[in-house]
């Protein structure tokens, strides 16, 4: 065997041994043991066993935690309030707006709140019609939440509808909430940023191209786009 494949060889086998090794380990014991751990870990063990890649960053930066939100309306307009302010500003108004609204989850209550009362909370002009355009959505019928298509690509735009929901949020919504296992964030800047470290490039693929070669990964792309955000977040190997 020549010199260079003789090194790639051995490498090869020393990426499918780590792999093994790394889809025994058990997650780490930081919060309780729940359904959603159980399901991340089962995807992202089969994701590492089909792909070194995903394996070396699980090794290196650790299991990710799941993410969970209540389905309902109070994800989506926390999603709403969110948007283009920083978390500590997002949490203020938050906590007002569900003060105000007995836990934002009515409808009714939010589409009879008044302009003032829910700018007095922090919103903005254009996020209280957002917020208007949302409960009159839910309430009329034209969004279901409880009953979105099980088609993905039905359920965003479904979501997206409603006035302020983009497919960021959409999706989002459909990873937290739903717990769907196939949703492929592929333009939110920190997957985009995770998926260049997982994949060792040189520099950060375009929204284009990281939602092109996700159906590599697929079913378990919601996984993915956790250990993205998490390889993100990790601090670097010195």
């Amino acid at each position: 065997m020549a010199p260079g494949k003789k090194v790639l060889a051995v490498r090869g086998r020393w990426l499918l041994e780590r792999t093994h090794a790394i889809c025994k380990l058990p997650p780490a014991p930081q919060r309780p043991v729940t359904p959603a751990h159980h399901e991340l870990r089962r995807a992202l063990g089969h994701l590492a066993r089909r792909d070194p890649a995903v394996a070396l960053q699980l090794e290196q930066a650790g299991w990710p935690e799941p993410r969970v939100r209540p389905r309902g309306m109070a994800t989506l307009l926390r999603t709403i309030v969110g948007q283009q302010v920083s978390v500590a500003a997002a949490d203020a108004i938050w906590r007002r707006l569900a003060e105000a609204l007995d836990g934002a989850n009515d409808p009714a209550r939010l589409a009879a709140a008044s302009d003032a009362s829910l700018r007095a909370c922090g919103l903005s002009r254009m996020k209280i019609a957002y917020a208007h355009s949302l409960s009159a959505h839910l309430l009329d019928g034209r969004l279901v939440l409880g009953a979105l298509p099980a088609d993905d690509e039905e359920a965003v735009q479904a979501l997206t509808r409603v006035s302020g929901i983009g497919r960021w949020s959409a999706e989002i919504y459909l990873m937290f909430a739903e717990q769907r296992p196939d949703i492929w964030p592929a333009g939110d800047l920190a997957v985009r940023e995770g998926m260049r470290r997982i994949l060792a490039l040189e520099e950060r693929p375009s929204e284009r191209a990281v939602r092109q070669m996700g159906p590599r990964w697929s079913p378990h792309r919601s996984a993915l786009a956790l250990l993205a955000w998490h390889v993100y977040a990790a601090p670097p190997l010195r």
